[in-house]
C-alpha cells in the first residue's frame, strides 16, 4: 500500500507542476500581447524616420539644384 507522505509528496508536485505551466503559459501570453506589438511599432517609427530623412534629403538636393 502507497503511505500517505507519498501520496502528498506527488500532490504536491502535482500542484507545482500546474503552477509552472502557468508560468510558462503567462510568460508566452504577455510576450505575444505586449512586447511584440512593442517591438513592431518600435520597427514601423524606425521606417517612419528613414524615410521622412530620405524625403528630406531629396527635398534638399532639389533646392540645390535650382539655385
Amino acid at each position: 500500500m502507497v503511505s500517505e507522505l507519498t501520496l502528498l509528496y506527488v500532490g504536491g508536485m502535482t500542484l507545482l507542476f500546474f503552477f509552472w505551466a502557468y508560468g510558462i503559459y503567462a510568460f508566452v501570453r504577455d510576450t505575444k500581447n505586449k512586447f511584440i506589438p512593442l517591438g513592431r511599432q518600435y520597427l514601423r517609427g524606425r521606417r517612419r524616420e528613414k524615410e521622412e530623412a530620405k524625403r528630406e534629403a531629396e527635398r534638399e538636393e532639389r533646392e540645390e539644384q535650382l539655385y
